[in-house]
């Protein structure tokens, strides 16, 4: 169903403030929660396999760390691309135009195909990140193993990724958490059965069955075959279900690749993958840096790097509830509502941060033990966690800001932030400072580049908050715009 906008008129004051508040959570709250177990769900198959493989071998971790870091640099970035099948067909659908939602998603799917290919390759030619990372033979033959496994199953991650973006788009998230939910209750005994292997006596005295220990590289076949039976339940789905029918996703031809369009969703989509990369590459890098230091060091970056990515579910969530809506209102020409929303949107992700940054710092010695009762690795991931707090905070500023600037289809100067701060303030901040003699010994190792990503993560949370303020102000009064959003 089209949301539709809040027409009461409602005075300037706290009380009325407070009630235009939860108008906009009691919205935003149906689109987010099942995004939210949606994607803690995917969030579950790292989570398991760090879990798991943090019992089966530091080296393994290590190169879980490494593996995990180089597949997201390629894989965030082409995701990015295909998610612009959201904010286009969620503009489409508020403005009633069904059939041409439905052509932007087999234009989608073609997209998603051919940088398939591309990624993948790059999968199988991880040399340059382990360049980068300096590991040791043990580790890099490790990390080829994994990258090899996750390389067959990036198609069907990106055929997924489009299912996902436009089912968001037209307010249908829960079709997207149910194939993801019952792809984790897959992957957890797989990955157990290729991690740690499993002997089965045959009947008859006929032998035994047996599957060898593979430790990290059980990580990324469980995964890959987990991601293919996903995109096929997705592909029955858009096929059999009615609900697909009057965007004409039923019919038995497929539209041949319509380059205009293509065009048109890579003219949105690059902006939006760069930035999507810039935001990850400036803090999955890290783990390659860090990986300089120690083997032990990077493994409880692995675990804080884990904790905080669960942490981030929730404005991320609360981000494509807000940004479905408000995608939604710019393509009715709503305007006053798409900003209302918009905002709000904002600050209660923010506010939620702040709740749960507290929690887990609070609690940080126990969470961690959760993961292991390796002492090595928890003494070097509790340090990290003294950053978590502020940057959470910062991550869901920043994220929930950029989330609404993509519903009203601004993605270039979001990129020039994320390149100046993430990067800039983040990354190359954080290479400065640990290798400066005059910075604290504390943060010459993996705490300074917590702490400089940090930095980075609250200049984009300012940079582009002002920018949506910006954009807002733009808007005429009366629906309209006074300038142009694709130069943006």
């Amino acid at each position: 169903m089209i949301d539709t906008p809040n027409t009461t008129a409602i005075p300037p004051t706290h009380a009325s403030y407070f009630a235009s508040l939860r108008d906009s959570f009691s919205r935003i709250l149906p689109m987010a929660w099942p995004v939210l177990v949606g994607q803690l769900a995917v969030l579950g198959f790292s989570t398991v396999d760090t879990i798991l493989v943090a019992r089966f071998a530091a080296s393994d971790l290590a190169a879980l760390s490494i593996g995990i870091a180089a597949y997201i640099t390629i894989f965030i970035g082409f995701m990015g691309m295909v998610l612009a099948i959201s904010p286009m067909a969620g503009q489409l659908f508020g403005a009633g135009k069904l059939q041409a939602a439905g052509q932007q998603v087999h234009q989608a799917i073609w997209l998603a195909l051919g940088l398939a290919m591309v990624g993948s390759t790059l999968l199988l030619l991880p040399g340059p990140f382990l360049a980068l990372a300096k590991t040791s033979p043990e580790i890099s033959d490790k990390v080829r193993g994994y990258l090899a496994a996750l390389a067959f199953s990036l198609p069907a991650s990106l055929l997924f990724t489009v299912y996902r973006g436009f089912n968001t788009a037209v307010s249908r998230p829960k079709a997207v958490m149910a194939v993801q939910i019952g792809g984790l209750a897959v992957k957890i005994p797989l990955s157990a059965l290729f991690i740690y292997g499993w002997t089965l006596p045959l009947p008859g005295g006929l032998g035994t069955w047996q599957v060898s220990p593979m430790g990290v590289v059980g990580c990324g076949l469980a995964t890959a075959l987990v991601m293919w039976a996903q995109a096929l339940s997705a592909w029955v789905i858009m096929r059999r279900d009615p609900f697909y029918a009057p965007f004409g996703l039923h019919a038995k031809g497929f539209s041949r690749p319509n380059f205009t369009a293509i065009r048109a969703q890579l003219k949105l989509g690059i902006p939006m993958g760069a930035a999507i990369m810039i935001e990850v590459t400036g803090f999955s890098s890290m783990a390659f840096l860090i990986a300089r230091h120690s083997g032990e060091a990077v493994a409880g970056h692995q675990l804080a790097v884990n904790l905080v990515s669960m942490m981030f579910m929730v404005p991320l969530a609360l981000a494509n509830g807000t940004a479905t809506l408000v995608a939604q209102r710019v393509g009715a020409h709503d305007h006053a509502e798409a900003r209302r929303l918009g905002w709000h949107g904002v600050e209660i992700g923010v506010g939620i941060a702040a709740v749960i940054g507290a929690l887990v710092y609070l609690l940080r010695e126990p969470v961690l033990h959760l993961y292991t009762d390796n002492p090595t690795i928890i003494a070097s991931a509790l340090p990290l966690l003294v950053w978590v707090w502020w940057f959470h905070v910062a991550d869901a500023a920043q994220t929930m800001a950029n989330f609404v600037l993509r519903s009203h289809r601004v993605t270039l100067m979001p990129l020039v932030i994320y390149v100046t701060s993430l990067w800039g303030v983040g990354l190359l901040g954080g290479y400065w400072v640990t290798t400066s003699r005059w910075a604290p010994p504390a943060l010459q190792g993996a705490q300074g580049y917590w702490a400089m990503s940090t930095a980075g993560l609250v200049a984009a949370g300012v940079s582009l908050c002002a920018l949506l303020a910006w954009v807002h102000r733009q808007e005429s009064p009366f629906g309209g715009t006074v300038m142009s959003k694709n130069s943006l």
